[in-house]
């Protein structure tokens, strides 16, 4: 079976199919790579927001995005995008918008340009896709702002010169036993705020939470949401963020869930666990997330929109 063409000899979304034009990178798709560089893979709704300042017609971007997919003749000698094919394993999936991710022709390009290129996460595609889509809709939201600047992950470690990991001291209630647990937020960002005052800054963790871990567990080495809080708890309370990252400004925990009632069991184990109270540790739903793979478009409300704690709602922006 030839997947690049259906049956009446159209090309497939799934397949590259070269016609033998000629493609060399132009600013916007630069742009486009650089954005999948930092958040990871991204619908095609999220490149098409990011082009829109410079390029009107979202008709060309389309045709654009499906160049860069299709077409191999280029000085990197491949195609510059990929479409992971597990945005495909659902059965709806000729009804979703497209999600792109980088190709090795592409991550050649960014080299050349001098551009940071994060690790691949580990962990589930589809976890990916979450943690991308919330990274890009706050950078996306804050484009749209002229008081607030996204600082993204890359420009933080390689300031830091540090990776993503670091070790955490957490006790063990029943033994009493101290451990040595390393923590890996699903990503790391910053936000400068343009005061009248001058400038403010603020960083944020972020967890991505599709209820594939406990909320408790029996065992300390299993990894669950209360361990998840005795983590954060020595990371932020005890300024390990501030030796591991480099950063003397406040950090807080954004948690993104798939359902309320999720939200809700999280924000009571947070009251239990904190009975004084605590004010890094936020929540938002993102329902979209829940189900089948169905890629979203940006969500500004990220930004804009109320996160849940321990002292009512607030927002980061």
């Amino acid at each position: 079976m030839n997947h690049k063409y259906d049956k009446i000899g159209r090309r497939t979304r799934i397949k590259p199919s070269s016609t033998g034009k000629r493609v060399s990178l132009q600013p916007r798709d630069l742009l486009w790579l650089e954005k999948l560089a930092e958040h990871g893979p991204l619908p095609s709704s999220f490149l098409l927001e990011y082009g829109k300042r410079t390029h009107k017609s979202e008709k060309r971007a389309k045709e654009r995005l499906t160049d860069l997919f299709n077409e191999e003749n280029t000085p990197d000698k491949g195609t510059y995008l990929t479409r992971p094919l597990q945005q495909f394993r659902t059965i709806d999936a000729r009804y979703n918008q497209l999600v792109y991710e980088l190709s090795p022709a592409s991550i050649a390009a960014l080299r050349k340009s001098g551009c940071s290129l994060n690790p691949r996460r580990s962990g589930p595609w589809q976890h990916s896709l979450m943690v991308s889509s919330i990274t890009a809709s706050v950078d996306l939201a804050c484009i749209d702002r002229q008081d607030i600047n996204y600082i993204p992950q890359s420009k933080i470690l390689d300031r830091a010169d540090q990776p993503l990991r670091w070790a955490t001291s957490i006790c063990d209630p029943d033994s009493g036993a101290t451990y040595k647990k390393e923590l890996l937020p699903d990503a790391v960002f910053g936000l400068e705020y343009l005061m009248p005052a001058g400038k403010r800054y603020r960083f944020f963790t972020l967890e991505a939470d599709r209820s594939t871990e406990p909320l408790r567990s029996a065992q300390i080495h299993r990894k669950s949401f209360i361990r998840h809080l005795q983590q954060y708890e020595d990371y932020i309370e005890c300024g390990g963020y501030q030796d591991h990252l480099n950063l003397t400004a406040p950090m807080m925990v954004l948690n993104v869930v798939t359902s309320e009632a999720r939200l809700e069991r999280m924000l009571a184990l947070t009251a239990e666990y904190f009975p004084h109270g605590n004010s890094y540790q936020l929540f938002q739903c993102w329902e979209d997330f829940g189900g089948p793979i169905r890629p979203p478009h940006p969500k500004s409300t990220l930004l804009e929109g109320y996160w849940y704690g321990l002292e009512d709602k607030t927002r980061i922006r």
